[in-house]
């Protein structure tokens, strides 16, 4: 019982257990916000360009399609006794979706663009920081931050020229090491039968 209870502590303090908690709880309360949204202002919208396009008051109200209609005692249709297919409960979930995704679409980019920028952040200030403490070693003004940059551009500069030696050293080993392995011996005997030919 006791590993049980250790288990399922384990389980419940684990990061991606209290993410997933705090995004239901985000998210419940934020379909709220977003029902609201559709309930109270877009859908008066709609329900106004429908009704000047097609008519009538609440088109979405009214867009039903009747299977089964039931009438009451004065002859009027009683929609909690009719069968029939509702469009406009289905329209206004459409749309409540929609607007759902595209809120959640731009927190996530916005979310992802901030942690973006932050880790960028982070490794500028890395690269700064060990800058300077080389600089400081080397006896060089490190509290100027223009010198800092200035002494960046030049170490990346030195590093990529010493790189690119690197890579022309190696090329030129490989060359070298071809000429010694079978491919480069026919090559050269190649080479000298053209040579002997003219």
């Amino acid at each position: 019982m006791k590993k049980f209870f250790g288990e399922f502590k384990k389980f419940i303090t684990r990061g991606n257990v209290m993410d997933l908690a705090v995004g239901v709880i985000i998210g419940g309360a934020f379909t709220a916000i977003v029902t609201a949204l559709t309930a109270n202002i877009l859908q008066p919208l709609i329900n106004w360009f429908l009704a000047s396009v097609i008519g009538g008051e609440d088109a979405l109200a009214s867009a039903v399609t009747m299977l089964k209609p039931a009438y009451d005692a004065e002859g009027v249709i009683d929609l909690a006794s009719s069968i029939y297919i509702d469009w406009g409960a289905f329209i206004s979930a459409v749309i409540n979706f929609i607007l759902v995704a595209l809120v959640l679409f731009a927190i996530v980019k916005t979310v992802n663009n901030v942690s973006n920028g932050n880790k960028k952040l982070g490794d500028e200030l890395k690269e700064y920081k060990a800058a300077r403490k080389e600089m400081k070693k080397a006896g060089l003004n490190y509290k100027s931050r223009e010198e800092v940059k200035k002494y960046i551009a030049e170490r990346d500069a030195k590093a990529k020229a010493e790189a690119e030696k690197l890579a022309e050293e190696q090329a030129k080993a490989d060359a070298e090491a071809k000429k010694h392995t079978t491919e480069g011996l026919l090559e050269q005997i190649k080479e000298l039968l053209e040579k002997q030919a003219k």
